[in-house]
C-alpha cells in the first residue's frame, strides 16, 4: 500500500508541477534581466530551497513514516554535499570561458533545468534497471567504490574546459566567437549563426551533471530503492545549486579536504550496496555517518586547509585565466 501511495501519479504530478513553480519564480520573479546575484539574495533563496525541502521530509515523514523520512534525508545530504563539489567545477568553468558575474546565473538556470531534465530520466532507468535485474545493484556498488577511490587518489586539479570532449566536438561544427553578446547563446556573425562563449559555459555546466549524475544517483539508491524518494531528494539538491554557487563561490576553494570527505562516502555507500544481500545497514546509521563525515571534513579544511588551499586556473585557447580576473571580467 505504501509503495502504490508513493508512485501515485497525483503524487508525481504535484511534485512536478511544484518545481515548475520554483523555476518559474526563480527567474520570472527574483531574476529578470541580466544581474549580479548577490551574497543576501543568494543566503535568501537558498534558505528557501533549505525550508521547502525540511518542510517536504515532514511531508514525508506524515504520509510514509519515518523510515521514508530518513532514506529522503540520506539522499538529500549525499546530493547536496555532492552540490558543493559541482561548484568548484562551475567557478573553473565560468573563470575559464571569462563570464562575467552578470551572466552566469543565465547559464545555470539553463544548466540545472536541463540538469532536472536529465536526473528524471537517469532515476527512471535506473530505478527500472534495479527492479528487472537486481545483481545492477552490485554494478552501481561497484561503480561508487570505484569512484570514491579513485576521487580520494586524485590530486584535486579542475581540467580546462576547454579540452571537454562534447564543448570541443561544437567548435568543430559550429564556429564560436570569443566575443559575449549580452546574454545571448547564439549571434549572427557575418551572415552566419556562430557560438558565445555563453553557451560553451552550459555546455560543460550540462556534461558536468551528467559526469556528476552517474556518482550521486547511485549513491542515493544506496540508502533507498524507492523512485520517489530518490527523485524528490535528487531534484531539491539541484534546485538550491544556483543559489549555493553564488553564497559559496568565493570560499569553496577552502574546502580543501570536501574532495576526501566525499570519496570516503562513496566508498561507504558502494560497500553497503555490495553488501547490502548479507546486511542491510540501518538508514539512521548511513545518515549519521555521512553527516559526520562530511561535516568533519569540512571543519577540517577551515582549521587546517588554508596552506593547502590550490591555485586555481584555467587554460582556455592557449592562454590562462586566473579564477579572481576572470569573474570580475565584463564585457561591452
Amino acid at each position: 500500500m505504501e509503495t502504490e501511495t508513493i508512485g501515485s501519479p497525483v503524487l508525481w504530478g504535484g511534485f512536478v508541477a511544484f518545481v515548475l513553480a520554483m523555476l518559474a519564480a526563480d527567474l520570472g520573479l527574483f531574476n529578470r534581466g541580466a544581474h549580479t546575484v548577490s551574497v543576501r539574495k543568494a543566503a535568501i533563496w537558498s534558505g528557501v530551497c533549505l525550508g521547502c525541502a525540511v518542510a517536504f521530509n515532514g511531508l514525508v515523514w506524515w504520509w510514509f513514516g519515518s523510515e521514508r523520512a530518513l532514506e529522503f534525508s540520506a539522499g538529500y545530504v549525499i546530493e547536496a554535499a555532492l552540490a558543493v563539489d559541482n561548484i568548484f567545477v562551475f567557478v573553473v568553468i565560468f573563470s575559464g570561458f571569462g563570464i562575467p558575474d552578470r551572466y552566469q546565473h543565465r547559464v545555470l538556470f539553463w544548466g540545472v533545468t536541463g540538469a532536472l531534465v536529465m536526473r528524471a530520466v537517469f532515476i527512471l532507468v535506473g530505478g527500472a534497471l534495479l527492479q528487472q535485474f537486481h545483481w545492477m545493484m552490485y554494478v552501481f556498488g561497484g561503480i561508487l567504490a570505484v569512484t570514491g577511490i579513485r576521487l580520494m587518489r586524485a590530486g584535486g586539479h579542475a581540467s580546462s574546459p576547454a579540452e571537454n570532449p562534447v564543448v570541443r566536438l561544437i567548435t568543430k561544427f559550429m564556429p564560436v566567437t570569443d566575443r559575449l553578446s549580452g546574454e545571448a547563446f547564439t549571434v549572427v556573425e557575418n551572415g552566419r549563426r556562430v557560438a558565445t562563449p555563453l553557451l560553451l559555459a552550459l555546455v560543460a555546466v550540462e556534461v558536468t551533471d551528467v559526469i556528476f549524475a552517474v556518482d550521486s544517483i547511485p549513491a542515493i539508491f544506496a540508502v533507498t530503492d524507492d523512485p520517489f524518494i530518490v527523485f524528490t531528494s535528487n531534484i531539491f539538491a539541484i534546485l538550491g545549486l544556483r543559489s549555493l554557487y553564488f553564497l559559496l563561490a568565493d570560499i569553496v576553494t577552502r574546502f580543501v579536504y570536501l574532495k576526501q570527505g566525499l570519496a570516503l562516502v562513496l566508498i561507504l555507500v558502494g560497500a553497503k550496496m555490495l553488501a547490502m544481500d548479507f546486511y542491510k545497514v540501518p538508514v539512521v546509521w548511513s545518515l549519521g555517518l555521512i553527516i559526520t563525515i562530511l561535516a568533519g571534513s569540512i571543519v577540517a579544511s577551515l582549521i587546517w586547509g588554508t596552506a593547502k588551499q590550490p591555485q586555481m586556473s584555467t587554460a582556455v585557447d592557449g592562454g590562462l585565466t586566473s579564477s579572481s580576473s576572470a569573474r570580475q571580467a565584463t564585457t561591452a
